[in-house]
């Protein structure tokens, strides 16, 4: 049986991207992207929850958000959750879920919104041919993070 991996936030970034090389010069970008939601509590008092969520962006799209993106802009992410599991250096077994980003549109920006993904393009030029999906190896001793 198949199923569907898809998820789509909008938030706020909460620090500059982390950009770094692996592997033979693959690019890979983690973005922390804080949701929020508000209502109004029984007492009749504003309620806020915040929730954090590791992204991870790799390729010709990482390079594209480390270089637009920073801390407090708001983004569109289209992805799928992965975890990833390891050994740390007590030998405790470690997991971390992320969402491996497949689309970031970058909203809010002065003068319209730009957005990018893998496999598609874009009218502004920093944003065109992206090429297939990457072939490498995302294996949890890959990722710096």
């Amino acid at each position: 049986m198949s199923g569907i991996n898809k998820v789509i936030l909008v938030g706020r970034l909460g620090a500059d991207p982390e950009v770094k090389t692996v592997g033979q010069g693959q690019t890979v970008t983690r973005l922390n992207l804080a949701t929020s939601e508000s209502w109004m509590g029984k007492d009749g008092q504003k309620q806020e929850k915040t929730e954090w969520h590791r992204i991870t962006v790799w390729g010709k799209l990482a390079e594209i958000c480390g270089k637009h993106l920073a801390k407090g802009r708001q983004v569109y992410v289209e992805g799928k959750l992965q975890t990833r599991s390891w050994e740390d250096q007590q030998g405790q077994k470690k997991y971390a879920t992320e969402i491996v980003a497949s689309t970031v549109q970058f909203l809010g920006a002065a003068g319209g919104e730009r957005s990018a993904s893998s496999g598609s393009q874009s009218s502004s030029n920093d944003f065109q041919d992206f090429g297939p999906e990457p072939s490498f190896d995302q294996s949890h001793d890959e990722i710096p993070f």
